[in-house]
């Protein structure tokens, strides 16, 4: 009975202990921009931010995807709101940052832009070190592509204004059948930054551009907010957006990017989920 009674006492005891032990969970943390960034959901629109959709290809007990890009932001203005602030005070050491910036760095106007070879990559550099500084693990991505198949590249417009136009709104561009680079040296810059500080680097730019052109004209345009009038219920006027990824673009550059990842990072395929 003794013996009983103390086999049971040890099984509770262990049962308690263990009952306390947590699984360490490691976050992904993201800064960016609108291709990434979460969404505002509450109208039904379906532009989504392939930051978004990055938690369904990891396995929620131990990878948390926590997606701090931002519309309209590059990585002077992040740091000037006081987002990478933010970051660093929820980083724990063995986390991952991917810091993925250009399309708004781009921008003329003095509270965003950038210059490339310069203060653009200061700002990643940095981004780098206080990673490190506070034992997480930077990953630099640089900018998905834009889905532009014009002969001649339009001007370098705001991004967000596009969330204006609709479909009635017409294209007077004549399109032809090779993607046409917008970045220039923004998409190099990181890579550069990257090789220099022995860091992690992910060719975001390179991923979705034979994506973008493997699909072709008209087939690209399912990753975009491309839609006719009456398509969607939540834009009853349509909208032409070559630059922000619907649900489906999301998650197929998601996908794609995840994969890039656990290539770059090995320790992460342990935690890649198949869809």
């Amino acid at each position: 009975m003794k013996k009983i009674l103390l086999l049971l006492s040890c099984l509770t005891m262990m049962f308690i202990l263990t009952s306390f032990v947590q699984v360490h969970k490691t976050t992904i943390f993201i800064i960016g921009d609108s291709t990434a960034a979460k969404k505002d959901l509450s109208k039904g629109s379906p532009e989504r931010g392939w930051g978004m959709a990055l938690q369904q290809y990891f396995n929620e007990d131990f990878i948390v995807v926590d997606n701090h890009a931002v519309n309209g932001r590059s990585s002077k203005s992040f740091i000037d709101e006081g987002r990478w602030d933010k970051v660093l005070s929820l980083m724990k050491p063995g986390d991952f940052v991917i810091i993925q910036f250009g399309h708004n760095d781009e921008k003329p106007h003095e509270s965003r832009h950038t210059d490339p070879g310069s203060t653009f990559d200061y700002n990643i550099a940095r981004f780098i070190r206080e990673t490190r500084e506070h034992g997480g693990i930077p990953v630099v991505m640089n900018s998905v592509v834009r889905r532009n198949f014009f002969h001649e590249v339009p001007a370098n417009a705001d991004d967000e204004m596009l969330r204006n136009t609709t479909f009635k709104d017409g294209i007077k561009m004549i399109e032809g059948d090779t993607l046409v680079d917008t970045h220039g040296l923004y998409a190099v810059a990181p890579r550069d930054v990257a090789q220099r500080m022995n860091c992690f680097f992910v060719d975001a730019n390179r991923i979705t551009h034979d994506l973008e052109q493997s699909l072709g004209r008209e087939k690209s345009k399912k990753l975009h907010m491309w839609y006719k009038p009456g398509e969607h219920p939540a834009l009853p006027d349509g909208r032409q957006d070559n630059t922000h990824y619907n649900e489906y673009g999301a998650s197929i550059v998601a996908g794609l990017l995840a994969d890039a990842l656990c290539e770059e990072i090995p320790l992460l395929s342990s935690y890649r989920k198949k869809l």
